[in-house]
């Protein structure tokens, strides 16, 4: 890496707990660093993976997922979104996706469980593709347990 190139921090958010705490530990640590945010959210219409459901319009999926995320961002960072904050929304697997945002990153940000998986796993196989395959070290953030008292 360059000097004059900032340090690229990804995190994947997905809506789940789990990824706010992914996200609010990625923004800090960027801010450590001095280092930029880049939020990804990966979206796939329901009807693209074959026959499982009825055919949907891809342009309505989209528009969902683009208000979806942005509630989301916002939901993290209620006061504002951070300054350099990127926002990516694509469509596809995530993992291949977040695979393919960790190349040239710093640091690569995942919850350890989100949306999918089993309760009991013990990484779900989002974060555990991603700590196996990604091109950067990559940091898997257990959810926030609330405090006693």
């Amino acid at each position: 890496m360059q000097s004059s190139e900032v340090p690229r921090v990804v995190v994947g958010v997905d809506g789940s707990p789990t990824s706010y705490t992914a996200l609010r530990w990625a923004d800090r640590h960027a801010r450590t660093v001095g280092g930029a945010v880049e939020a990804i959210c990966v979206w796939d219409t329901p009807s693209s993976r074959g026959w499982s459901g009825p055919a949907i319009d891809p342009g309505f999926d989209l528009e969902q997922a683009r208000e979806r995320f942005t509630r989301e961002l916002h939901e993290v960072f209620p006061d504002g979104l951070p300054a350099g904050l990127e926002q990516h929304l694509v469509e596809g697997d995530p993992s291949e996706v977040l695979i393919r945002a960790s190349e040239g990153a710093e640091l690569l940000v995942v919850g350890r469980r989100g949306r999918g998986g089993f309760a009991r796993a013990m990484l779900g196989s989002v974060s555990q593709r991603c700590a196996q395959h990604a091109a950067c070290p990559v940091v898997v953030v257990p959810r926030e347990q609330a405090s006693a008292g």
